[in-house]
């Protein structure tokens, strides 16, 4: 009994060592400009039945208005923002009652290092929540666009587009769940031959040119998604 008890705790001891060893995620996002970007949000009173653009600064940076003239698009797009910001703001994309939804994010976490489990994890979330409380609306999954590695500064070391590769596989797993369209943005729109981002797309190996959204808006266009 006395060497079960010590097992026990020799187990219990080493559990909690690897534990301690393990480097906690960061899933913070409601910093300054979050914050103000919300308030903005709360303050606007867009058109009835919308199309919105869900993201980070790469959906933020986009002239949608523009660029799919004739559609009555929303823009909430964040900076910097990622999966954690994303749930936790659903509450206002709820209450537009969109009829569709365009999500992109995730590359802010892979800046962060947050491991692509926890990724997938926040999309089965947002797709669940938004699946239940907007069911006639449909719901699209846009892949993680790739990025030119050698472009990129040393802020974003820890993405590559293996990760992203293998988030995206996530991703359309995710979609298949939920019966949501999957758009490969990745592999149709805004990879190279050489498995980058083409350099007219892109400023600085992750954010768009022009060009990049007239690309991504053309295909949407083409594939009927709008």
């Amino acid at each position: 009994m006395k060497q079960r008890l010590i097992l026990l705790l020799t187990l219990m001891m080493a559990a909690g060592a690897a534990l301690a060893q393990t480097e906690p995620v960061d899933s913070s996002y409601a910093n300054g400009y979050y914050v103000e970007r919300m308030k903005f949000f709360d303050q606007l009173h867009p058109a009835p039945k919308p199309v919105v653009f869900l993201g980070n600064s790469i959906t933020e940076a986009g002239p949608w208005s523009e660029i799919l003239p004739g559609i009555n698009v929303v823009n909430r797009g964040i900076s910097g923002d990622n999966s954690w910001g994303v749930y936790n703001r659903l509450n206002q994309v709820i209450a537009l009652k969109p009829v569709k939804i365009f999500l992109l994010i995730g590359v802010n976490d892979l800046k962060r290092g947050v491991p692509i489990e926890y990724i997938v994890a926040n999309y089965d979330r947002i797709a669940a929540t938004l699946r239940t409380a907007l069911p006639k609306s449909t719901l699209y999954l846009q892949s993680v666009l790739p990025v030119a590695e050698p472009m990129l500064a040393n802020i974003y070391a820890k993405i590559s587009n293996e990760k992203i590769r293998r988030l995206n596989d996530g991703l359309k797993q995710v979609a298949q769940k939920y019966n949501c369209p999957f758009i490969d943005l990745y592999h149709e729109v805004f990879v190279d031959e050489k498995g980058q981002m083409p350099a007219p797309y892109t400023t600085d190996g992750l954010h768009c040119k022009p060009a990049g959204y007239l690309a991504w808006a053309a295909y949407l266009k083409k594939k009927k998604y709008l």
